[in-house]
């Protein structure tokens, strides 16, 4: 492997990204441009999957000293917890600039640094380097929803600007108080998350600091309540930006509390672990209720995403290593199925200038390979046996009734709620009476569906054959548990961790 694979991964973009915005490109220069550098990350992105040896430790390692007197690094690495999300961020971006063809060459700029931005933040083992890249990934997408979304984008766009502000500021003061916390228990200077799982923190500021943390990433999960941003910015961002949104931001959230909340305040997760859990059971009913009542498709999507985001987030709050797994899992799954639902329904939308369901019928019989395909992201999204879908959400279920039965149990029904609206939905669009809009919708061309196929094929490859990607990343959640909760890792796959609240001091 390429010593600095993850250097290249992260900077090739961002680089390129930077050079299109500065000189004369047309679109479709700058399009096809995007679609290479997309393609090298790619090949880049399935070397490392393919030669990731999954021990559980970290690997792909680079590590320079940056600013020394702080004990701040330019630290990268790769490891089972990261290895889905970068796969997330690797696989899905090619698409994006061979379904959409008529964006403006700073749209293809932007999609290129907040494809950079998320791989530096999904693979920095620095605190601080991870907040310069969450920062930056931003950014393009303030852009692309200001500059190119619908005709609601100011609003819309307003709103995530304000609650990404809040939450960057809340993660700044926590991670101001955990270096200067180390600083004062170790006599010296460090941001990197392994020295940082030392620190013995406890009372009232180790409390405010935690949920510092948690809030500024729950508003990018979104984890109830702080989710009231996500269905207007989904709904007048361009799908494109809908699908980066939806299928990889939203699971660096995830990614980071488990990265960087959980091993620092291993106390105060363990303490909050019932509140949070039921903060993502509700964030599903709600959200789900909610996509029900929807009449745009693509702000049901988003209703949707919102929903299958508390699942995902309630696997974290477990604290065992089956629900962790799960989470882990379900990244990937999530991102290849309702990620790819909502270039589905933007596709439809530049065809029939519509989203509304009402307006809506007959697809299947115009266009069977294009209903073919949505339906098996559906159903991979609903959590159909032998998808994607299904085993994420069973290791989740399993491993939340471990943890409180009630909580577990209620999330497993809730998932019903997914199921109704999605097939309903489906039967509306594609198989009632069509009109003047779906008359003439066209079938995917042969370009298309070799764009999606890929994709296709990987919704059942994971239902199918699921081992071989959880071998990859079940020793990195093994050692996560142990580490963060002080359990002997031989018993981590059996035993839940003790009642939260309990106090779980590192050895």
């Amino acid at each position: 492997m390429f010593e600095y694979a993850l250097s290249v991964m992260i900077f090739l973009p961002i680089v390129t990204g930077l050079v299109m915005l500065l000189f004369p490109l047309s679109k479709e220069t700058a399009r096809i441009t995007g679609f290479i550098v997309t393609v090298a990350i790619l090949f880049r992105g399935i070397e490392i999957f393919l030669s990731f040896t999954g021990t559980g430790g970290m690997e792909y390692v680079e590590s320079r000293s940056w600013i020394q007197s702080l004990g701040i690094s330019y630290g990268l690495g790769i490891d089972g917890i990261s290895l889905l999300v970068l796969m997330a961020g690797t696989v899905l971006f090619p698409m994006l600039f061979t379904i959409f063809k008529t964006q403006p060459k700073g749209y293809y700029a932007n999609l290129l640094i907040a494809q950079g931005a998320m791989i530096g933040a999904i693979c920095a083992t620095d605190l601080v380097l991870f907040y310069i890249f969450w920062e930056v990934m931003l950014l393009p997408i303030f852009f692309m929803i200001g500059l190119y979304g619908g005709s609601k984008r100011l609003p819309a766009t307003l709103k995530i600007t304000i609650y990404t502000i809040a939450g960057s500021l809340l993660m700044l003061a926590a991670l101001v108080y955990v270096g200067v916390s180390y600083h004062t228990q170790f006599g010296k200077w460090t941001f990197a998350i392994v020295q940082l799982s030392e620190l013995e923190l406890g009372g009232g500021f180790a409390v405010l600091a935690f949920f510092m943390f948690m809030v500024a990433f729950a508003i990018k999960i979104p984890l109830f309540p702080f989710h009231t941003w996500l269905p207007d910015a989904y709904t007048e961002a361009p799908t494109a930006t809908t699908f980066v949104l939806s299928a990889i931001m939203a699971k660096i959230g995830v990614y980071a509390v488990i990265r960087f909340v959980m091993p620092v305040f291993e106390i105060e997760f363990a303490r909050f672990a019932v509140l949070l859990s039921l903060a993502g059971v509700t964030g599903m009913i709600y959200c789900g209720l909610a996509a029900i009542s929807q009449k745009d498709m693509k702000r049901m999507l988003a209703f949707s995403s919102a929903s299958h985001m508390g699942i995902i987030a309630l696997g974290v709050f477990c604290m065992n290593v089956q629900a962790l797994t799960g989470t882990l899992f379900q990244i990937a799954a999530h991102a290849t199925s309702t990620g790819v639902l909502f270039l589905f329904v933007g596709l439809m939308e530049e065809r029939m200038q519509t989203r509304k369901i009402e307006n809506l019928g007959g697809i299947a019989y115009r266009a069977p390979i294009f209903a073919t395909f949505f339906a098996i992201a559906m159903l991979a999204s609903v959590g159909l046996p032998a998808t994607s879908g299904f085993i994420g959400e069973f290791l989740i279920i399993l491993g939340a009734i471990k943890f409180n039965a009630f909580i577990g149990i209620l999330a497993g029904t809730t998932l019903v709620i997914g199921v109704c609206y999605m097939l309903w939905m489906f039967q509306r669009v594609f198989f009632e009476r069509s009109n003047e809009r779906t008359e003439n919708f066209q079938d995917l061309n042969l370009s298309e569906a070799l764009t999606f196929l890929p994709v296709i094929v990987l919704i059942f490859a994971m239902g199918i054959f699921p081992q071989a990607f959880i071998k990859k990343i079940e020793p990195a959640a093994q050692q996560q548990i142990a580490k963060a909760f002080a359990m002997p890792q031989a018993q981590v796959a059996e035993t839940i961790v003790p009642t939260p609240g309990h106090n779980n001091h590192k050895e």
